[in-house]
């Protein structure tokens, strides 16, 4: 079976598991992009969207290996992945 075509972590559905391919680290604010770093998200990671706060484009929670985390919208958007 062939994986999906990459599109932004900000588009996955929700329970999909799926694989990063690409980070646009130019798009992010330093702190952003070394706060991405400590907590794993690089390419090859598996990662899954949980939830996405409806009000205003909120945070949209992430599981990556065992951690859950929040990203804004505009982080997710410069996140390609691949569904698995």
């Amino acid at each position: 079976m062939l994986a999906s075509a990459p599109a932004p972590l900000e588009t996955l559905a929700p329970r999909r598991p799926a694989t990063v391919v690409a980070i646009a680290w130019d798009r992010l604010a330093v702190p952003e992009a070394r706060r991405l770093r400590e907590l794993g998200f690089d390419e090859g990671v598996g990662v899954e969207v949980l939830h996405r706060a409806t009000l205003f484009r909120g945070p949209i929670a992430c599981r990556i290996g065992r951690m859950t985390v929040a990203l804004r919208r505009t982080v997710a958007a410069a996140i390609t992945v691949t569904i698995d």
